[in-house]
């Protein structure tokens, strides 16, 4: 897909080469979304994910409120990613398998493709709550002028909850998990645009700085009990090395015009904070 962020969420959708496809929708089985009823759209983006999948896809199914379509993104799996995804074919919208640039070129293709009124993202190895829908749609009604909504979700060392939109100039610690927690209209996602294929390890921080600071779109965080996921140690943001994730995180500082000064100052501090944990006195 082009590295274009103004680009269209409804453009024609050959911009890739499909290996296989399959899911509802090549049925002609299509979900509608409606102001009483609003249809949310969650993404799922694998590559050999055949480990937790099923899980993951059992923990929408799981679901009390099912006002809900699946797409899953594969990435060219050879392991038995693929099979497990037809397995659940009947009750999965959309799914196909493509070539394409990474994990956030995959979320740009999942979006294009969301037909919601609404639009979330859980990645293969982590998985959502029971209540999830539960304490989703209660928030849309109870804040519908909201353009997104952070829940709550587990991590192995504690819980990640709250959305506090300050912190994004200095830290990563403003919201609670992209992955089983974040959850945007799609009327807002299209404002934004698409997720830069510029940065490799943390578009999602990029798309965050511009959905707060550059469109000043207003959001909210759920309660720390109202546990929306549980996010998996080990998935792809475990395996990002911190020299990797630091100096892209600096670029997207600079890139978004944040004030130079205060970039300098967060590069010192986290530089001499990550190295003193590795060589302590």
């Amino acid at each position: 897909m082009e590295n274009s962020l103004n680009k269209n969420f409804d453009s024609i959708l050959n911009l890739k080469n499909s290996l296989q496809e399959g899911g509802l929708r090549t049925k002609n089985i299509f979900k509608k979304t409606n102001d009483k009823n609003p249809l949310i759209s969650i993404i799922t983006v694998v590559l050999n994910g055949d480990k937790y999948l099923e899980e993951c896809i059992k923990s929408l199914h799981n679901q009390k409120i099912d006002n809900y379509e699946h797409i899953i993104i594969d990435g060219g799996s050879s392991d038995n990613t693929i099979n497990i995804i037809k397995k659940f074919e009947n009750k999965i919208d959309y799914w196909c398998q493509i070539n394409d640039e990474g994990i956030y070129d995959a979320f740009n293709y999942g979006m294009q493709l969301a037909r919601g009124s609404y639009l979330g993202f859980l990645n293969s190895d982590d998985t959502f709550t029971n209540n999830t829908f539960f304490y989703l749609n209660d928030y849309i009604k109870k804040f519908p002028e909201k353009d997104f909504i952070f829940g709550s979700v587990k991590k192995h060392w504690g819980i990640l909850h709250g959305y506090k939109p300050s912190k994004i100039y200095w830290s990563w610690g403003f919201y609670s998990s992209h992955s089983t927690g974040f959850f945007i209209k799609l009327s807002s996602a299209k404002k934004i645009g698409f997720y830069n294929l510029k940065y490799k390890y943390s578009s999602d921080y990029d798309y965050f700085f511009r959905m707060i600071v550059k469109e000043k779109m207003n959001g909210i965080g759920t309660k720390k009990e109202e546990i929306f996921g549980i996010f998996r140690r080990g998935g792809y943001s475990s395996k990002i090395k911190f020299i990797d994730h630091f100096f892209e995180e600096i670029n997207i500082r600079i890139d978004n015009g944040q004030n130079k000064f205060l970039i300098l100052l967060i590069f010192i501090y986290k530089y001499l904070k990550h190295f003193s944990k590795i060589n302590p006195q």
